[in-house]
């Protein structure tokens, strides 16, 4: 509805409909803020400002201007571009990143996901429905409990030999506090892993792994004459050390079941190598020595 000059939408028509009522006498005040939704007080403001202006009193004031928090053309252009060249193959929430450490083009991520599609530019990494299991709370300190892997990957592609990646995230909080590479995943990585992470973060109450030869002899074999004298099969010599140090081993019967540090993999795999095309600032030095453990 256009009223003079001004066009009007649904809910500012109502006010109009029920300021006229106002005036000519035929609803009273109280039952006119009802029907509006507000206090008689604001009521009567809103007429005061109607009889002063007229309908375009009734009209929002910010109608006809632009958000100040508009994305400029000029800024959806430069992110496309650098999504489709710079940063090809940057998933969504990565490109975000490097937008503001790199480009000091500060977005959010839905932001930027809303640029890029409306492009038609697809994230090339894609996100896979969530299923519907219980997940398992996370402890609620940071160096409670710790998740340790190891991922054996084509980390340097196809540059080098593949190697294994093996680190250890903290459950609570979801920090790397030590990963190192290794030509194998062995004992000892993550007695590397261990050691560092006991220097920076103290010793932690828990180890969340899977079953693999490191942690747990299996049963198949027959226990030796030590193990029968002893009571038990004899543990690992990283097991072993856990004893030493007071650390419970936590065994995992599924990867589903540390699944935190399964999707730091995926993480990893697709963000280190491609960050490695880019000259690292000196915050990113020190994190790849860390990954590469400094000695190898």
């Amino acid at each position: 509805m256009k009223e003079g000059n001004v066009t009007l939408n649904t809910k500012e028509q109502r006010r109009l409909m029920i300021l006229n009522q106002l005036g000519s006498g035929s609803l009273a005040s109280q039952e006119g803020a009802g029907l509006l939704g507000i206090s008689e007080r604001q009521l009567r403001r809103l007429r005061r400002a109607y009889q002063e202006r007229g309908a375009a009193a009734l009209a929002h004031g910010n109608r006809g201007r632009s958000p100040v928090n508009v994305v400029t053309a000029s800024v959806r252009q430069q992110v496309v571009m650098l999504a489709t060249t710079r940063y090809h193959g940057f998933n969504h929430q990565h490109l975000t990143e490097m937008l503001v450490e790199r480009e000091q083009i500060e977005l959010s991520r839905p932001t930027v996901h809303r640029i890029l599609k409306e492009a038609g530019v697809v994230s090339p990494r894609k996100r896979r429905p969530a299923k519907a299991r219980r997940r398992r709370d996370r402890f609620p300190r940071e160096g409670m409990l710790l998740q340790v892997d190891g991922s054996w990957h084509d980390w340097l592609e196809g540059r080098g030999p593949y190697l294994s990646l093996v680190g250890a995230i903290d459950d609570a909080t979801g920090l790397v506090p030590w990963a190192c590479f290794r030509e194998r995943e062995d004992a000892q990585g993550y007695f590397e892993v261990l050691r560092a992470t006991v220097q920076r973060k103290g010793v932690p109450l828990a180890i969340y792994s899977d079953r693999h030869g490191i942690f747990f002899k299996t049963k198949s074999r027959e226990l030796s004459l030590e193990e029968q004298l002893d009571g038990r099969r004899q543990p690992t010599q990283f097991a072993r050390l856990l004893e030493e140090l007071g650390i419970q081993l936590i065994l995992a019967r599924s990867p589903q079941a540390k699944g935190r540090v399964e999707r730091l993999w995926g993480t990893f795999q697709d963000r280190l190598a491609m960050e490695a095309l880019f000259p690292r600032s000196t915050e990113s030095d020190k994190i790849a020595e860390q990954l590469t453990g400094q000695n190898h």
